[in-house]
């Protein structure tokens, strides 16, 4: 099959050369049986034109040089005498005007080149895309697949179905428990963080109140918070007061911004520190803001947090805020991002005074 296309290709070759030299053939016996006042060396662009097509680019500029020199020639041969202006301009504008098609030729055939090239590379991300979505897709079904059954089989235990337990092992069953379900959990936010990069987030977009999201999530991370010994606040308009605040948003996911924002707070703050989350309205936009006490973040770290897999770590800078732990997998904030840009919001991050750093996000408000 290679042998016959290759074969196929150097015949069509072939048939270029011929007609190009026929093309030749019949103009220069039409240049030189007539006066030199007849100007027939337009039509070696169709030479040219013919060179152009699958011919490499020196072989379009012997072709041109070819036609160039005929054109000229023709003053001095068959007959040498002295012609007149005009004849000697029309001869003068055939050589500019061979001179042209040779050069955007040549011009056209590099953008073909390049054109080829982006398209080669084009085809070679999309497979590179599919090739990485695959293989993360494959590997996280392979991993949650035995995290799955560990669970499982640390809740039988749990559950007495094996036997009695002691209150001490009940506490290792449920250390293991939390450990998978967050190594669970963190294999789902890989997968989602790759998808989302290819196919975009799709919403499932109802009218739902960021006050009951908030509450809801903190109500789910008290054992959290309580095991690190870390107070939770949440806040309406500066108010204890219950408030609403709705948003056209996806429920499932904007419970993911939450509690990725709080964990955050919780995991650098200290102990007996809290993390405050205050909701607020401007009128056209609802502002939550997650506000620890921690140690704060360093001038370097806080234009990368937000970036994928960025987790932060010492810094030696001489700032007024040290260095954020590096902890979890650097892509909770990441993954906030993405969800918050789909929402049509912004989110940010800056430090308190005198200590600690607020992570916020803006989403459109809609009436109740």
């Amino acid at each position: 099959m290679i042998c016959q296309i290759y074969f196929q290709f150097i015949n069509r070759l072939d048939r270029i050369v011929w007609l190009i030299i026929l093309t030749f053939a019949s103009v220069i016996i039409l240049e030189y049986t007539t006066p030199p006042e007849y100007v027939f060396g337009y039509l070696y662009t169709g030479t040219i034109l013919l060179a152009n097509h699958n011919l490499s680019t020196k072989t379009i500029w012997r072709v041109t040089l070819s036609a160039i020199a005929l054109t000229i020639f023709n003053l001095f041969f068959p007959n040498l005498e002295p012609h007149n202006p005009a004849t000697i301009a029309n001869r003068l504008i055939a050589v500019m005007a061979l001179a042209v098609t040779g050069w955007l030729s040549i011009r056209n055939r590099y953008s073909e080149e390049a054109v080829a090239r982006s398209q080669a590379q084009l085809r070679t991300q999309q497979q590179l895309a599919i090739l990485r979505e695959d293989f993360v897709s494959t590997l996280t079904h392979d991993l949650k697949t035995p995290l799955l059954g560990a669970i499982e089989t640390i809740n039988a235990f749990q559950n007495g179905q094996f036997g009695a337990i002691t209150p001490t092992q009940a506490k290792v069953l449920t250390m293991m428990s939390n450990s998978h379900r967050s190594s669970l959990e963190l294999v789902q936010t890989l997968l989602d963080v790759y998808r989302n990069d290819i196919e975009g987030i799709q919403l499932k977009r109802e009218t739902i109140d960021l006050s009951a999201i908030a509450s809801e999530v903190i109500a789910n991370l008290t054992n959290l918070a309580t095991t690190r010994q870390v107070y939770l606040f949440l806040t309406h308009n500066e108010s204890n007061f219950r408030s609403r605040f709705f948003v056209n948003g996806d429920a499932l996911q904007l419970q993911r911004v939450f509690n990725n924002l709080i964990v955050n707070g919780i995991n650098h703050s200290p102990r007996n520190g809290k993390v405050e989350i205050h909701l607020a309205s401007d009128g056209e936009f609802h502002v939550i803001k997650v506000l620890d006490s921690g140690k704060g973040i360093s001038s370097t770290e806080l234009p990368h947090l937000f970036e994928r897999f960025y987790q932060g770590g010492n810094d030696s800078s001489k700032d007024n805020f040290s260095a954020r732990a590096s902890t979890g997998s650097g892509l909770g904030l990441y993954l906030a991002r993405q969800i918050i840009y789909a929402h049509g919001g912004t989110i940010w991050a800056e430090n308190r005074l005198p200590q600690g750093a607020m992570f916020g996000f803006r989403l459109p408000a809609i009436a109740e």
